[in-house]
Formats: structure tokens, C-alpha cells, sequence
């Protein structure tokens, strides 16, 4: 019913109609109190008016059941309200296990937007129809924020670190999306257009791609290039751990610490490796800080998350737990 309204965008992810719900329900509230706590106020300010000029008022004792009422009820509705919010945040947050990763790169003042085949895009975003989608989301210069007004969701995106959101598509069609975080002189032209597409003119439009390597296959390049494939060998011979089945997995420090081997582990690793060691290793790894750009380091992750299906050396790797599904 809210898709119909003038004021209501279109609904067309899983989170749009939750998402309504819960804001006609916020409105609501809101109105009828308003109308409620004015009404009361012009009633009260007729009836109990002077009504001489002599007259004067007599005390009102206080009546606990008026009391105890307008402290429970908006107790009650106070907390509807955070655990209403707080079961659609909790979804919003937690990814589904099996997603379409789409990689998203915010710079003044343009989206660049990668599909998991390599397909680049600019100030557009093609998504299949039913199919859960994850961005990956990183900035080059400021903090820019992504929003789908249609999708009813959005999410910071922060230079040097990583940020994720996931939605479902729920209704073919093109939907703007924009940037909601003041980020420049051009802010206000900073979006583009999400279209969702049924799941065989996805296929279709994916195949069509220029022959831009994927994300894994382009870290893999650069993990040859760089030469870090001399010193993180996968049977763990080498001077530095080896990243078969890392990713996902918890690593122990050489402090005693462990660590969760997500994204933001993964990039710091590369940008900054002296800031968290592994266990029985030395800091040998120089920093690539400012020597790679925020499309390498993405397509470095989706290489080392390839390797989650790869034999585990015995020893020298640092790994408690594996990320292996």
C-alpha cells in the first residue's frame, strides 16, 4: 500500500515493505499523540479557564493510575519500537552465506562498480531479480555514503576500510541510487541508476563483457607481480605464512592475540603488514601503502579468498580455524 503513496518510493527489495512497516508504524504513533496531547491542551485551556476575575484555583492532587499509565504505555511503545528496529537492523546487517559479491568503489565524484566477472561499470549497477546481493564497498578519497531509495538501504563507504550491504531485489526495473553524505563541490551529481533484471538477461548481459579479467584472476597477476608469491608459498615453506584456507578463519598473533581473517584483516595485511604479525613469523613484508589502488587491493581479497579450497600446510601458518565452508 505505501508503494502507491506520492511520498513513498517504490518497493522493490525484502528489506522496502519491513522497512514501511515500521515507519507507518513510527508516523502513526506520532500523530495520534500529536493530536491527542493538542487536543487535551485546547480542551483543557476552555474548560478550566478563569472565568472571573476573582477566581481563584483550588489544588489537584496527583492520581497514581494517571501516573503508572503515561509511564507504561510510553514505555510499552518505546520498546516495540527499538525491538521492531532492532530485528530489521540485526537482517540488514547479517549477509546471507551464498551471495552475488559486487565490488563498489566511491571517488569525487563517480561510483565505480565491478561485477564478479570483471564487467566495470560506471554510475550503474546491474542485479539479477530474486538473487541476494552483497556490495563491497571502499573510498578513494572521502566518506561518501550508498543509497537505494527503492531498496530501502544504505551504508557509509569509508576510505581505508571496508563496508558491506546486501539486499534482494524483489521487482525488475531501473532505481536511482545517490550519494547521501555531503563529499564536495559535485555531491549533489554523485548517483547513478540500479537495474534489476530478470535472472537470463543478467546471464546475457554479464557474458557481453569487454574481457576485463575478474577480480580473482587480476589479484592473481598482481600476487605474481608483486612478488609476494615468493614468499607466501602454499605448502607454508616460505618466509611468510601461507594464505591457503586463511580466509574466514582465525589467525594467532605472534602478542598471543587472535584475529578473524575478513576483508579489513586481508587489506591492512597488505597496506600495513607490521601492524598485526603472525604467529612464528618475522616482519618482513614491506607496506604497499599508497602502491596500490583500492580496485587492486579488492581484486588481491578475491584471490586469497580462492584459496579457502586449498590443502593447509602442516605447519607455519599461523591458522587456529579455517574460513573452508
Amino acid at each position: 500500500m505505501q508503494a502507491q503513496l506520492p511520498f513513498y518510493p517504490d518497493q522493490a527489495s525484502n528489506f522496502a515493505p519491513s522497512v514501511d512497516a515500521l515507519m507507518t508504524f513510527l508516523i502513526l504513533v506520532s500523530l495520534f499523540f500529536a493530536v491527542a496531547i493538542t487536543a487535551a491542551i485546547v480542551f483543557f485551556f476552555f474548560k478550566y479557564r478563569r472565568k472571573s476575575e476573582n477566581e481563584v484555583g483550588y489544588p489537584i492532587h496527583g492520581d497514581m493510575r494517571l501516573e503508572s499509565l503515561w509511564i507504561i504505555v510510553p514505555a510499552f511503545l518505546s520498546l516495540a519500537m527499538f525491538g521492531w528496529g532492532a530485528v530489521v537492523y540485526v537482517d540488514f546487517r547479517h549477509a546471507p552465506q551464498d551471495t552475488l559479491d559486487i565490488y563498489v568503489i566511491g571517488k569525487q565524484w563517480m561510483w565505480k562498480i565491478q561485477q564478479p566477472n570483471g564487467r566495470r561499470e560506471i554510475n550503474e549497477l546491474h542485479v539479477p531479480i530474486g538473487r541476494d546481493v552483497k556490495l563491497v564497498m571502499a573510498s578513494e578519497d572521502v566518506i561518501h555514503d550508498f543509497y537505494v531509495p527503492a531498496f530501502r538501504v544504505k551504508m557509509d563507504v569509508v576510505p581505508g576500510h571496508y563496508n558491506t550491504m546486501w539486499f534482494r531485489p524483489t521487482k525488475a526495473g531501473t532505481y536511482r541510487f545517490f550519494c547521501s553524505q555531503y563529499c564536495g563541490t559535485n555531491h549533489a551529481v554523485m548517483g547513478g541508476w540500479v537495474t534489476v533484471m530478470d535472472p537470463s538477461d543478467y546471464a546475457a548481459w554479464l557474458s557481453g563483457s569487454s574481457g576485463t579479467d575478474s577480480p580473482l584472476v587480476a589479484g592473481e597477476k598482481l600476487f605474481t607481480e608483486r612478488a609476494c608469491v615468493t614468499c607466501h608459498i602454499g605448502n607454508g615453506s616460505g618466509r611468510a605464512p601461507s594464505l591457503n584456507g586463511v580466509y574466514g578463519g582465525t589467525v594467532r598473533l605472534a602478542d598471543g592475540s587472535t584475529v578473524t581473517a575478513d576483508d579489513a584483516y586481508i587489506r591492512e595485511s597488505i597496506l600495513v603488514p607490521s601492524a598485526k604479525i603472525v604467529a612464528g613469523y618475522q616482519p618482513l613484508m614491506p607496506a604497499f601503502q599508497g602502491q596500490l589502488t583500492e580496485d587492486q587491493i579488492l581484486s588481491l581479497t578475491a584471490y586469497i579468498k580462492s584459496l579457502q579450497s586449498q590443502p593447509i600446510p602442516a605447519t607455519g601458518a599461523g591458522v587456529l580455524t579455517t574460513g573452508k565452508k
